[in-house]
């Protein structure tokens, strides 16, 4: 009973396996977070048997978009895990001078859970670095520093996942082997990993003839969040044609080659850059 006021107070979630498929076998991360996490905990024995630790804690990192939160629903809804948001307002629900005690708080509740998933996203807010940080941002850092090999020390079913956006606005010490498990870069789209997610949308809608590899290229440099958007887009252009027409209206390829261009996509050359120096500074895999 205990554990269930506390899934119900830090809004556990159950998240449905099939969203692990909404991910194209091709995107790298997949079959990583596949070999490294998902089966040295589906897999116990045999993980026991040749001595394999099975993670704790890992970080995502990568440009905004990427789909680092997906990749931690998605985690959770293979293993038929709990999925834990812990969001910003948790931590200053009673303002910034008690967020590093609350952050102890909220990392002592998920300490006492069994088969779930902590999440963090934007993970830059909680644990910058301390080079130039005020009193508050230390003590917040400090307090994480604290929490993570607290929680690695459980015998619980317990993943830690972090994610940022700014990988190297991290405090260094979180960077150091012993504090995350894995430390995965999160990329843009490869064509199949653009064709998977494209497919993903249109079994939504209304839709005719649709020549996906055209479109995946038009997409290019387009992330999850960009595609989402997309047919966002797409699926509001044909409600109004239908009800301006009176006439049943399907979502063919020229519907996408019409409202692609008006979106500009996240990737550019100079991030792509950015983000590949840092998958060789900073992944640990």
């Amino acid at each position: 009973y205990k554990n269930k006021d506390i899934l119900h107070e830090m809004g556990a979630q159950t998240i449905g396996r099939e969203i692990w498929d909404t991910i194209s076998d091709s995107q790298p991360p997949k079959q990583l977070i596949q070999r490294r996490i998902i089966l040295p905990l589906t897999e116990e024995d045999l993980s026991r048997k040749h001595g394999v630790v099975p993670p704790k804690s890992i970080l995502f990192f990568g440009p905004p978009g990427t789909g680092k939160t997906h990749f931690a629903r998605a985690i959770a809804g293979v293993l038929s895990w709990w999925y834990i948001e812990i969001v910003p307002s948790m931590l200053m629900a009673d303002g910034v001078e008690k967020i590093g005690l609350n952050l102890r708080m909220v990392m002592e509740k998920g300490r006492s859970l069994d088969e779930a998933v902590l999440f963090i996203d934007e993970f830059e807010e909680i644990a910058a670095s301390r080079d130039n940080a005020d009193r508050i941002d230390k003590s917040i850092t400090n307090e994480f520093l604290k929490q993570v090999p607290l929680l690695k020390n459980q015998g619980n079913k317990i993943l830690l996942v972090c994610a940022t956006n700014y990988i190297r606005q991290l405090d260094e010490a979180m960077l150091r082997p012993g504090r995350f498990d894995c430390i995965i870069p999160v990329g843009g789209l490869d064509k199949e990993g653009s064709k998977t997610i494209l497919q993903h949308y249109l079994s939504k809608l209304n839709t005719g003839e649709i020549d996906l590899d055209r479109v995946a290229e038009m997409a290019s440099g387009f992330t999850p969040a960009d595609i989402e958007y997309l047919f966002q887009q797409v699926a509001q252009f044909a409600f109004e044609q239908e009800l301006a027409t009176k006439q049943d209206y399907l979502v063919t390829t020229d519907t996408l080659i019409r409202i692609i261009p008006t979106i500009r996509p996240s990737l550019t050359d100079e991030t792509i850059e950015e983000f590949e120096k840092d998958s060789v500074t900073y992944s640990r895999i």
